[in-house]
């Protein structure tokens, strides 16, 4: 199986830099459609989904590789070695600004920089850490995911996404999240919200830009500014865009933060 059928790979755009542009849990590449255009004219644009997400090949999931946050890392390293790139800009929203930093700490000749929306290397508080969730908070989540995954994204998708003024974005993320195999999303976000790499962050020596959203449930500011602090270096822009999925909800904002930090 080639790797570019394996995560839908999709390239666009004109120029000699590369922007990797790595999707959230339950969202697929279409998440970044008001965003990349404005990119398109100077860069080169690589486009994927993860495995299990979008027009992913679902025979590729395998739970063993996929049991940590690290096979997901492995799949944009194998990405970036299938098209030979050099010096990318890596954009991860949410689990994948995670996915990014470990794979820039595996192989950071790879990547020029990185920009990590909404970031968190750790969703449960854990003594002076503020993760946002307790860890009962956590255990409450997964078992109503894993008993009525329908259900919660019906739930959880307009929470996660916020705006709720304009119902129509988390209308969209609802849609997402149930276009997902049910099956591979309940392993992942069994991964996303236990996982800690609050270790990997002093590791990353790559210039970074963390953007912030105000008022964000899943990544609230307290750890994106953990994140700011812990990756030496790196730039920390709190928006005014509200939720956790400013691509959607702020792309203007974004891009110019983007835009400023590039």
């Amino acid at each position: 199986m080639s790797v570019r059928a394996r995560n839908n790979v999709k390239v666009l755009g004109q120029g000699d830099r590369v922007m990797l542009f790595a999707h959230g849990y339950g969202c697929d590449q279409n998440m970044w459609r008001f965003i990349t255009p404005a990119f398109e004219k100077d860069h080169r644009i690589v486009l994927f989904d993860h495995v299990g997400a979008g027009r992913s090949d679902l025979t590729a999931y395998n739970r063993t590789r996929y049991n940590s946050l690290k096979g997901y890392a492995d799949d944009v390293l194998d990405i970036c070695r299938e098209l030979e790139l050099k010096q990318v800009i890596f954009v991860g929203h949410s689990v994948s600004a995670m996915i990014g930093v470990l794979a820039a700490v595996a192989e950071p000749e790879r990547f020029s920089k990185l920009v990590l929306i909404g970031p968190s290397p750790c969703y449960i508080n854990d003594g002076d850490y503020v993760g946002g969730f307790s860890r009962g908070d956590i255990d409450g989540l997964l078992d109503s995911l894993d008993s009525n995954y329908l259900g919660w994204s019906s739930a959880m998708a307009p929470v996660i996404m916020g705006n709720p003024d304009r119902p129509e974005l988390g209308e969209e993320l609802t849609n997402s999240f149930c276009r997902t195999d049910p099956e591979i999303a309940r392993h992942f976000a069994h991964v996303t919200f236990l996982s800690d790499n609050r270790a990997d962050l002093p590791k990353v020596k790559t210039p970074s830009l963390v953007l912030q959203c105000s008022q964000d449930v899943i990544a609230p500011e307290a750890v994106g500014r953990y994140v700011h602090r812990n990756i030496a270096g790196s730039h920390l822009v709190v928006m005014r865009a509200t939720g956790h999925c400013p691509n959607l909800s702020a792309p203007e904002e974004t891009i110019a933060a983007m835009k400023l930090f590039l």
